[in-house]
């Protein structure tokens, strides 16, 4: 009697999940959007205290937001230069207002009901998830291509535990990252779709917009189309995905750098979508559509035409604008004394250990999963071709980690497809294979669980090893700022709302302060700073790393150049502690010692809290009648 109620529970079990199974085929997209906003409502629960006190933890994040309140406030649609930066004149920001759009709409629809401070905040916490539904559907598009389909479950849920590529759709999150990343993985879920026509477009159209938002990707989006080429190069009617890619990819190139490109983009630049990258793209496109219509016979004829085409292109390019094969057109004394320091900016392997493994654990389980896909379907040609596209894109995205960490995020993303894929075979055999193979299933879901918390467990594993065997951390290549508890807290505290709202007790002026605040204190306060961290950026950026590593004597004349009333220190700031490394001798490490020169005079402000910096008052004058080259 208990067996027969044991086998006829397991039935009804079975038939239940067998009923959910269809449905969810069906109704995924339904599904992943209520998923999605199961997320997104627990994303801003567990982060309202960043929603409410306004942290913008990304300079870039601070500058969409003053960027975005300018054109509330009647900046022109192709103005996006930021007069904040280094006024009178402003500084070029590279961006279009693309995801400007979205945020913008959502600040006036919540100002329709709330006060404009909580406005602008519910709008900070939900416009960066946005993308993520996007990146959602790509993924789970992906997933029922390659894993049946049920296999968009895991795929969608898979960036939990991605945890650098989901920071990139935190509440705040409000710059341009997380929509080129979720773009890339649509980019690549057309470049796999079994109907080619649809992913032809969708792969060509999703490039271009992810161009007009920002160049950042486009190694990315040139792999997906060097790997639709090459698709026809061995694969007889390929043709009929590559023609309309090419002809999506040039015209909506074109299409949006008239709607969005600004007018500082109209010129020949290299970091955003301008005439440069509408010829290039456009010779790409019509280089591709004629490769599709020639009639061309047997692979080596079509690799030989396709040699020459991409050849000829190529030359376009190097002939008209080599200055844009680098990815910085900066001076070598800014990337020695700037670039050089960013963080984001140096390869893997000069990352802490602490990083660097729960970073590369996704990726790590995505090689196993693809090499698995491999096999599997090996004797499925369309799957085989499939897969390996997916490959390469993963192989590549983790390869750039080499060069620079921000690829991280991507390399995470990219990497979710073959690990989720993994994922579903593993617990499809635990539910209905062997003993033996339930037991072998059930490993393996247990390591890829601990792969998928591997950034919470990893810090505690290594502290309880070192708990057990008594030995004492030996960080691999470890960062200043890991180690060091007052340059952490220093990196917060200058940064918070509280205590940068104090600075409005002074009438509005230039500040000058570091690169990295400058642009917190224009999202924070109505002053104005020098500079933040753009390289258009990039002369006035030089001017304050002189100024801060020269001699106190030479200070007060670049702020007058700059027309800066006030300095703003943080002791103890990162920034500040390269230049008090660098230059022992020169102002900043002296104004640190507390060697402070007659012409600075510190600022008291009213506030009950202790404030995390210093201000001072530039005096131009002998007599110090004149506080700054420029009263405002």
């Amino acid at each position: 009697m208990t067996l027969h109620s044991g086998e006829t529970l397991r039935a009804r079990a079975c038939r239940l999940a067998a009923l959910l199974s269809v449905h969810g085929a069906r109704h995924w997209k339904w599904l992943t959007f209520l998923l999605w906003i199961i997320v997104a409502v627990t994303f801003v629960a567990t982060r309202w205290p960043a929603v409410h006190w306004l942290v913008l933890s990304d300079t870039d994040d601070n500058i969409r937001y003053v960027q975005v309140k300018d054109w509330l406030a009647g900046q022109g649609w192709y103005d996006l230069r930021q007069y904040r930066l280094d006024p009178p004149g402003g500084a070029d920001i590279h961006w279009s207002r693309i995801v400007d759009i979205p945020l913008a709409g959502l600040i006036l629809f919540f100002r329709a009901f709330v006060d404009q401070g909580l406005a602008d905040r519910l709008a900070c916490a939900i416009a960066p998830l946005l993308p993520l539904l996007l990146l959602m559907l790509s993924l789970g598009f992906i997933g029922r291509r390659l894993a049946g389909p049920n296999g968009w479950v895991l795929a969608v849920l898979a960036p939990l535990a991605a945890q650098m590529g989901l920071g990139m759709y935190a509440p705040m999150r409000i710059d341009h990252h997380g929509w080129q990343l979720a773009l890339a993985l649509t980019m690549l879920a057309g470049v796999i779709d079994e109907n080619r026509l649809r992913g032809g477009v969708m792969a060509g159209i999703s490039s271009a917009l992810s161009i007009a938002i920002g160049m950042e990707m486009i190694v990315y989006l040139a792999a997906g189309g060097g790997l639709i080429a090459l698709r026809w190069v061995f694969r007889p009617g390929a043709e009929r995905r590559m023609l309309p890619y090419a002809l999506s990819l040039a015209g909506a190139t074109s299409l949006f750098y008239l709607l969005f490109a600004s007018y500082a983009n109209r010129a020949m630049v290299c970091d955003a979508l301008s005439p440069v990258w509408v010829a290039v793209f456009g010779a790409a496109g019509a280089g591709m559509v004629i490769l599709s219509l020639a009639p061309l016979r047997g692979w080596p004829a079509r690799l030989a035409a396709g040699a020459v085409v991409g050849g000829a292109v190529a030359l376009f390019f190097w002939m008209n604008w080599p200055q844009c094969l680098r990815p910085y057109q900066i001076s070598p004394e800014l990337e020695r004394l700037w670039l050089a320091n960013i963080r984001e900016a140096k390869p893997i392997t000069a990352q802490a250990q602490s990083l660097v493994v729960p970073l590369l654990a996704i990726p790590a389980a995505g090689l196993v999963g693809l090499l698995w896909a491999l096999w599997d379907s090996r004797r499925d040609a369309e799957r085989l071709w499939a897969w390996a596209t997916v490959g390469l894109m993963m192989l590549f995205s983790t390869a750039l980690l080499f060069w620079q960490l921000r690829a991280g995020p991507a390399a995470q993303l990219l990497a979710i497809p073959p690990a989720a894929w993994a994922a579903h075979r593993l617990v499809a055999a635990v539910l209905t294979g062997s003993r033996r193979a339930r037991i072998a299933a059930g490993t393996g879901v247990a390591l890829l669980g601990l792969i998928a918390f591997a950034y919470p467990l990893y810090p505690q594993a290594v502290t309880l090893w070192q708990e057990a065997t008594g030995s004492k951390p030996r960080p691999w290549r470890p960062s200043a700022i890991a180690r060091n508890d007052a340059i952490k807290k220093a990196n917060g505290r200058c940064r918070t709302l509280p205590a940068l709202e104090q600075l409005d007790q002074l009438p509005a002026a230039t500040i000058f302060t570091m690169v990295d605040l400058g642009p917190r204190i224009l999202a924070t306060t109505h002053h104005s700073a020098l500079a933040g961290p753009y390289h258009r950026n990039g002369a006035t950026i030089l001017d304050i790393h002189h100024a801060f590593d020269g001699p106190a004597s030479g200070f007060r004349a670049i702020a007058a150049k700059h027309h800066a009333t006030y300095l703003l220190v943080c002791p103890n700031f990162p920034e500040g502690t390269i230049y008090q490394a660098r230059s022992p001798r020169g102002f900043y490490a002296g104004l640190m010692r507390g060697e402070r020169p007659d012409w600075l005079v510190p600022v008291a402000l009213k506030t009950g809290m202790t404030m995390p910096y210093q201000v001072y008052r530039i005096l131009y004058s002998p007599s110090g009648e004149k506080e700054g080259p420029q009263q405002r």
